[in-house]
């Protein structure tokens, strides 16, 4: 006999409702941490003004956004979502001044970006644009990063960015840059690799430029006129097909791709009124590394041809000549034909020249070695030589048998040419002091440098950005106290110099705090500096 009981269910009878309970369940429960982890961070930008939707799978903006008050936000990270376009939400946001929207889908800027009238850096890279809108020339912009888009130009309104220090736009598909980029003074770093240039514009060679990456690009002439980047201090451009100068001129490096284009422009008939060496043969070779004309005696200097054993040749390097520095061709073949004609007659001559010329070369690589050496011949010719008519050797000799206190007390020019040179390598010391200052900290310094320096906040805040944490605590100004007490700056200005200690600065090339604080020898500030720049860049080398 079969007992009767119930009949087994199918699982295809059973009760739906109950499955889809579970399964709403299961969906919400995930869901929930979502939206709190949301709502969290919407709190936290309406209290610290510092909006981070980064790595949220978001296609448009939180909705529920509008229950926070949001405008004092000054810093938004909408990276690695999915939105199509800038929302509108953040066109509103009048106080930001960051906004990084790396690696979403967008494909066009809103002209509503134009009420962010206080935004400083944008990063909009690795979307799909395929334009960049003039709007976006119209922000007090510093940093912009475009790079790993679609653009193929980029627009004429571009020079309106008179702020701007940084520009990325590598990796895209731009053919030519606009003439307008020559307006962007404060530009330090030009990145433009990987795309289809064919030709640099010379407007390039007017910008203060520190970095400039043109690599992978179609480029094969680097204009003459680069030489002026007298501030370059990176230079990438390779895989390009470059044919002036030659690949194995590139592959040595910037300096001698300076020199070789700086002896293209003197072999140009452009700069043929400029030249200082008016007779040297044109069919002498010139060494393609240094730029120095070879001494094989074929063509001497002086106008009488002198015999072999009481004559020298004189070769300088083909440097960026200016109109500014003020001697004619007359004049400075009579000069060089001068000491030329004269200085066989001393040794001591020949010694002290190429002295000159060695250290001109060494401080003063791509440019300023002809003025060095003009003003040096100036200094010691000028008055001692008598016009072409008389005789020249008895003054000559004389001069050369003086000791260096005599011949100060006899011309006194050669003492303030002396100063003059010195007060132009501290003013050059001064600028370059500025310059590194503002490319590392991305920031514009006021026009007196030495009271932005005085309490010490940059400088410490400078080397904690070449190593963090190099300096604990900074005395900085408050708005209730906008200026440090002279302990207070005492004390910043010694903990920037106990950090270049530490990071290698010789005792030589350190600074007195009284530099500083009294500012009375920023050009020793600016070799601290320097020194603390190079002690940097060479232990980086080691290590990579």
């Amino acid at each position: 006999m079969a007992t009767l009981g119930p009949e087994p269910r199918p699982h295809s009878q059973l009760p739906s409702a109950a499955l889809q309970a579970n399964l709403s369940g299961l969906g919400s429960s995930t869901n929930l941490p979502l939206n709190r982890g949301l709502e969290r961070a919407l709190e936290d930008a309406a209290s610290s003004g510092f909006l981070n939707l980064s790595t949220r799978k978001l296609k448009e903006f939180p909705r529920t956004a509008s229950n926070y008050d949001l405008t004092d936000t000054v810093e938004a990270d909408l990276s690695k979502n999915r939105l199509i376009d800038i929302p509108s939400e953040v066109c509103h946001l009048v106080s930001l001044e960051t906004l990084n929207l790396y690696h979403n889908c967008i494909k066009s800027i809103p002209d509503t970006t134009i009420s962010l009238q206080s935004l400083t850096y944008l990063n909009i890279s690795r979307n799909q644009l395929s334009v960049l809108p003039a709007c976006v020339c119209g922000l007090p912009l510093r940093v912009l990063n475009a790079s790993n888009n679609k653009l193929n130009a980029l627009p004429e309104s571009i020079g309106q960015l008179t702020n701007l220090m940084e520009l990325d736009v590598s990796c895209n598909e731009i053919t030519a840059l606009p003439r307008h980029i020559g307006q962007l003074k404060a530009l330090r770093e030009l990145n433009v690799h990987r795309n289809l240039l064919c030709v640099l514009p010379e407007d390039v060679a007017d910008l203060p430029l520190v970095k400039f990456d043109f690599s992978c690009n179609k480029v094969s002439t680097i204009p003459v006129c680069y030489r002026k980047m007298t501030q370059l201090q990176s230079l990438q451009l390779e895989n390009n097909p470059l044919q002036s100068p030659p690949a194995q001129i590139c592959m040595k490096g910037k300096i001698h791709v300076f020199k070789y284009l700086a002896m293209e422009a003197c072999r140009s008939d452009k700069m043929a009124d400029a030249l200082y060496l008016p007779d040297i043969d044109q069919h002498k070779k010139l060494d393609s590394d240094s730029g120095v004309g070879s001494d094989n005696g074929d063509k001497r200097l002086s106008a009488t041809e002198p015999s072999d054993e009481d004559s020298f040749s004189l070769n300088v390097p083909m440097t960026n000549i200016t109109e500014e520095e003020g001697l004619s061709k007359d004049d400075s073949s009579e000069h060089i034909s001068a000491l030329t004609g004269a200085a066989h007659t001393r040794k001591h001559a020949l010694t002290c020249v190429d002295r000159i010329l060695k250290a001109c070369e060494e401080k003063h690589p791509l440019t300023g070695l002809t003025q060095h050496y003009s003003d040096t011949v100036d200094s010691v010719f000028e008055t001692q030589v008598k016009p072409r008519g008389g005789s020249r050797t008895g003054s000559v000799d004389a001069v050369f048998f003086r000791t260096h206190k005599t011949l100060e007390s006899v011309d006194p020019q050669f003492t303030m040419r002396r100063k003059m040179e010195q007060l132009r390598e501290e003013l050059e010391l001064i600028e370059q002091l500025r310059e590194s200052i503002e490319s590392r900290l991305k920031v514009v310094l006021p026009e007196d440098l030495g009271s932005s320096l005085m309490d010490g906040v940059v400088l410490c805040h400078l080397v904690n950005h070449i190593r963090p944490r190099s300096v604990a605590s900074i005395h900085v100004p408050s708005p209730a106290v906008p200026k440090l007490s002279m302990a207070k700056c005492r004390r910043n200005v010694e903990n920037f110099l106990d950090a270049c200690r530490e990071m290698g600065v010789p005792e030589d090339k350190l600074c007195l705090p009284h530099h500083v604080l009294e500012e009375k020898g920023l050009f020793k500030v600016g070799i601290t500096v320097q020194a603390l720049l190079d002690e940097t860049s060479a232990n980086e080398t080691l290590v990579t």
